[in-house]
C-alpha cells in the first residue's frame, strides 16, 4: 500500500514557540489514523500543515506523492502561490471542531457552494450530488434548513457532506465531536465509521478512544510537538509502551 500522507521530520514554529518538532508519520491509502494527546501537543497544527493551511518551517509533507505547499528547486523549497496551494487543497476535505457553515445558506446551499464555484460543476449535478450526500449522512429531510435550525450534530454532518462534495482523496477531522453535546456525538461518529468502511483515507484528531479502538488502523500519541508512540490502536490503548502515553491514557480511560 502506498502512503496517502507522508510526513518527514516536519517542524513548525510560531515565533519562538516550537509547536512541531520533527514529526514523521505515514498513513497508507485507505487507512484511518487517529491522533491523540494533550492540548497543545501539536495535533491540530499538524493537521493544518497537511493541507498547507499552515506553512511548515522544516521537513517535507506529501499527500498522494505530491509535495504540499512547495516545489523543490535543487535543494531549496519554493512556496507555491495561493492559487496553486488552493488547487492542491481541493483534493483534501477538512472538517473542523466548529462547523464553519455559512449561516445565511441552507444545508443544501452550503454543500453545493464549492463544487459549483470552485470546481465548476453544473448546478443541477451539484444539487443532485448534495441530496445524495445529505441522505448518506442521515439528513435528507433537512436540505432546506439553515444552520441555526439544526442541532450541533446535524451541522457537523452537513459539514462532512460539504467536504465530501469535492470528492476528496483524503479527509482531515479536527476534533469533530468535541463541541457537541454527548448524545449527538454518536451520529457524527457513525457517519465517520461508514466513510472508513468505504475506504476513505482519514486523519482524525480526537478524544474518542472507542472510535479510535474500533475504527482506526493506527493510533498516534503526540506530546510537546513530537510523536511519542504509534501503532495498532488496541495495542497502544491496552499496553502503552511509553510512560507519557501511560500517564495520558490513565486519565482518559
Amino acid at each position: 500500500m502506498s502512503a496517502m500522507v507522508s510526513a518527514q521530520s516536519v517542524g513548525k514554529s510560531f515565533g519562538a514557540l516550537q509547536v512541531l518538532n520533527g514529526v514523521s508519520l505515514e498513513v497508507a491509502r485507505g487507512q484511518v489514523a487517529c491522533l491523540i494527546g494533550p492540548s497543545g501537543s501539536g495535533k491540530s497544527t499538524f493537521l493544518r500543515c497537511v493541507n498547507h493551511l499552515e506553512r511548515i518551517n522544516s521537513g517535507r509533507l506529501y499527500v498522494d506523492g505530491e509535495l504540499m505547499g512547495y516545489r523543490e528547486g535543487g535543494d531549496r523549497l519554493y512556496e507555491l502561490s495561493p492559487k496553486q496551494a488552493a488547487r492542491q487543497r481541493r483534493d483534501i476535505g477538512m472538517v473542523f471542531q466548529h462547523f464553519n457553515l455559512f449561516p445565511h445558506r441552507t444545508a443544501l446551499e452550503n454543500i453545493i457552494e464549492a463544487p459549483v464555484q470552485v470546481a465548476g460543476k453544473p448546478k443541477a449535478a451539484a444539487v443532485e450530488q448534495a441530496r445524495e450526500l445529505l441522505d448518506q449522512v442521515g439528513l435528507a429531510d433537512r436540505a432546506d434548513h439553515y444552520p441555526a435550525q439544526l442541532s450541533g450534530g446535524q451541522q457537523q454532518r452537513v459539514a462532512i457532506a460539504r467536504a465530501l462534495a469535492m470528492e476528496p482523496k483524503l479527509m482531515l477531522f479536527d476534533e469533530p465531536t468535541s463541541a457537541l453535546d454527548p448524545e449527538l456525538v454518536g451520529d457524527v461518529l457513525a457517519v465517520m465509521r461508514r466513510l472508513a468502511d468505504d475506504g476513505m483515507t482519514m486523519l482524525v484528531v480526537t478524544h474518542e478512544m472507542g472510535f479510535a479502538r474500533e475504527v482506526a488502523d493506527q493510533l498516534v500519541f503526540m506530546d510537546a510537538g513530537v510523536v511519542v508512540e504509534s501503532g495498532d490502536p488496541r495495542e497502544v490503548l491496552a499496553n502503552p509502551q511509553h510512560e507519557r502515553t501511560q500517564v495520558f491514557l490513565a486519565k482518559l480511560l
